[in-house]
């Protein structure tokens, strides 16, 4: 991937988001024998429990560890990047290890066959390496720039288990079914497991785990199942997790002998304008081009889409760049996918359907895209509606 800003391993991350964007919990409890065995409680108990976890500014400890993330979501063959872009992200297994003594004492490196990453950072100062480019970015975090500015990498939240949680539990009322596990266990600790299962009988997903520390209530695995799939689709979780303030050398980063440096400030404007900024410019753009058909599980986004206008934007778009990674060819990769669709007609007219495990899309010769994790039906009957 390119190591810039807008880093994009949130991919698939953001894919399982959106199939989690409206679930429901009830006050149903499941207890299992087996061992380990933890004190009953239940789902609205649990569920407080992860959201002041994962909402709370410090809300989680101390802690460090190892992520893996592994997909498996039946994609057409795509093509090789060379290293971890996020098109490698949506097939294959890969690991990021965490640092975390604080909201400003951070610590993630991301290796790779050949090359590692490492963002630290440690108060109003950090530091950005990237091995592959033998570059050092000295970092300088303005007051006020408060975690939500982004930076040259992912924050830790991204690429753990408690950001894709918070997602996947921001509106749980009324859209699933829910049973409590207290007999889970990861990397080596006794975990409550939320089992969500989707009330929609058109979607693809089966159900949705989520397992909780059973000590800190800190989300320790997301796990995403297709109908149908014995295996999860899409996983995140710890794979080696310990709650213990980090040793201070692990903040600690000299730039080797011969590595380039560079110097960046982040923060250019105060933390709560910034993010509102933001926020409300990223409303107004998709309230203009999305229509959302249907709701929770079932729920179809329909946005406009020029297929000949993206096939000659990926003939003329260079190799790499933030997107994709530095070696992917967009044109190829739009080959790949458009080549693995389906051609179907309707009443509604007649498109091309890509499907995979957990999202389905329809390509419509009259410039429209659908897409939701329901099943090919689902996703035409919303094409009918206008």
């Amino acid at each position: 991937m390119r190591r810039g800003t807008y880093v994009r391993w949130g991919v698939p991350v953001a894919a399982a988001a959106v199939i989690g964007a409206a679930i429901g919990a009830g006050p149903v409890i499941a207890a299992v024998s087996g061992d380990p065995v933890l004190p009953e409680r239940s789902a609205q108990q649990l569920l407080a429990d992860a959201a002041s976890v994962t909402s709370k500014a410090g809300g989680v400890p101390p802690m460090s560890g190892t992520v893996q993330q592994t997909a498996s979501l039946g994609l057409p063959a795509l093509p090789q990047t060379g290293d971890t872009s996020p098109l490698s992200l949506l097939s294959g297994s890969h690991e990021v290890k965490v640092w975390y003594g604080a909201h400003d004492k951070v610590r993630m490196a991301i290796p790779t066959q050949l090359n590692e990453t490492n963002l630290i950072l440690d108060g109003d100062q950090g530091w950005y390496w990237d091995s592959s480019t033998n570059t050092a970015t000295r970092l300088t975090v303005k007051k006020g720039a408060g975690q939500e500015h982004r930076t040259p990498m992912p924050q830790a939240s991204d690429l753990t288990p408690q950001q894709l949680s918070e997602r996947l539990l921001a509106d749980a009322e009324q859209y699933t079914d829910v049973r409590v596990v207290n007999t889970a266990e990861v990397a080596g600790r006794p975990a409550y497991q939320l089992v969500l299962s989707p009330k929609a009988e058109g979607s693809l997903v089966q159900e949705v785990r989520i397992a909780l520390d059973g000590e800190t209530y800190v989300p320790l695995q997301v796990q995403v199942y297709a109908k149908g799939s014995a295996e999860p689709a899409f996983q995140v979780g710890f794979t080696q997790v310990t709650f213990t303030p980090p040793a201070p050398e692990n903040f600690a980063f000299a730039p080797p002998a011969g590595a380039k440096v560079e110097e960046r400030t982040l923060g250019d404007m105060p933390h709560g304008e910034h993010v509102a900024e933001e926020r409300a410019e990223q409303a107004e753009h998709v309230k203009d081009r999305v229509k959302v058909v249907g709701d929770g599980w079932a729920s179809v986004a329909v946005l406009p889409f020029d297929q000949k206008e993206l096939v000659a934007k990926a003939a003329q778009a260079p190799k790499g760049g933030e997107r994709f990674g530095p070696d992917a060819d967009p044109k190829a990769l739009l080959d790949s996918v458009l080549k693995s669709a389906t051609p179907v007609s309707g009443p509604w007219g007649s498109g091309k359907l890509i499907k995979t495990k957990l999202v389905t899309a329809l390509l419509t010769d009259d410039g429209r895209m659908l897409v939701g994790p329901v099943t090919p039906e689902e996703i035409t009957k919303a094409a009918g509606i206008k």
